[in-house]
């Protein structure tokens, strides 16, 4: 009798102790965010996207024809990877040995060793690669080639390229789930890829309608959810199974980057606009908990999975030139020295 007390005592308290674990990510994922801090890198040139390395404390920031290495912490300066042509993304492996770049002006992938921050090599690649991912159960590298409408897969075992497959379109951003397939927006075409690492090969293309012009993606590998972010204010949440889009909750406009945070269950775009929309993705309602200001450009982004702070990077603009036929939508100069990173996290 003593013993079944004790039995039905330790699950009672296991379920209370579920249950408060459960209120306590809840009420963190209802705090909201806001800027935490801002680190003037200063520099010349444009950018594109930012990684976050949780266990170096690290984030890597393309930026031109370099990657600027921060600490993730203190915004201190680590150093760079230079001499290269125009960057776009930065993939680690999973030995915390080695990073690549995806360095679009010289349509090649540039690896660097992550302790010296010294290029290793650099490897022929599609033209203007510029999405990529680390791939752990194939330890493959995948850089999508935005001009040439393609995927270069590069064995980090041995630094070669070992196939490249043809797109249906332009790709923009690409995830991993962790068990060998690779999802990518294809912008143009509106729609998802699924990719089997092993093959490798297009598995599923999939619609992402009424969502148009997908950019920025992310997974919640556990829940099985995509969240790919579009024009025309939207973000699709997509069944990562079936290809099913499940919701389309509002963002911010001009977004060019998503994250997911596994421990709040919070989705996030960053929206060139100057803001950053948070998404209870807790649940089926998809709520949109906040848009965060944060300043003109600031569309792309990397969140630390470690300590939940989120990152996004933009500049000051000059006037924006008038247009003309051959260049209709002409980008404002930007500011020399003006480059900054905005970090944000809970109250």
């Amino acid at each position: 009798m003593k013993s079944m007390l004790t039995i039905r005592n330790l699950r009672t308290f296991a379920s209370i102790a579920a249950i408060a674990l459960a209120t306590a990510v809840s009420a963190s994922a209802q705090k909201s965010f806001v800027v935490k801090d801002k680190w003037k890198v200063g520099g010349e040139g444009g950018w594109d996207y930012l990684t976050v390395d949780s266990a170096a404390n690290r984030l890597y920031i393309t930026h031109g024809g370099r990657v600027e290495v921060l600490d993730a912490g203190t915004g201190k300066v680590i150093g760079a990877i230079t001499g290269l042509k125009g960057t776009h993304g930065v993939a680690l492996d999973d030995a915390g040995k080695y990073g690549y770049i995806s360095d679009g002006g010289a349509n090649a992938v540039v690896v660097f060793d992550r302790g010296s921050l010294q290029t290793v090599t650099s490897i022929p690649a599609g033209t203007n690669p510029d999405g990529i991912a680390f791939e752990p159960v194939t330890k493959t590298v995948w850089a999508f080639n935005g001009r040439s409408k393609d995927v270069t897969v590069i064995d980090t075992t041995t630094q070669k390229v070992i196939a490249t497959v043809p797109l249906p379109g332009k790709p923009e951003f690409p995830v991993a789930d962790g068990k060998g397939v690779i999802f990518d927006n294809i912008e143009d075409k509106n729609v998802i890829v699924r990719l089997d690492a092993k093959a490798p090969k297009i598995t599923a293309t999939w619609s992402v309608s009424p969502c148009e012009s997908p950019s920025g993606l992310a997974i919640d590998r556990e829940g099985r959810r995509l969240f790919a972010v579009c024009d025309e204010k939207k973000m699709a949440v997509v069944d990562a199974d079936s290809g099913k889009v499940i919701a389309t909750p509002a963002i911010g406009d001009g977004p060019d980057a998503a994250a997911y945070d596994p421990k709040t269950k919070l989705a996030f775009s960053s929206n060139g606009a100057g803001t950053v929309t948070v998404v209870d993705a807790s649940n089926s309602n998809f709520k949109v908990l906040q848009n965060l200001a944060t300043q003109q450009g600031a569309r792309t982004m990397a969140l630390d999975s470690a300590t939940g702070r989120i990152y996004v990077v933009t500049a000051e603009f000059g006037p924006r030139p008038a247009a003309t036929e051959s260049n209709p939508r002409p980008r404002p100069a930007i500011v020399p020295g003006s480059f900054t990173v905005i970090v944000a996290g809970h109250e």
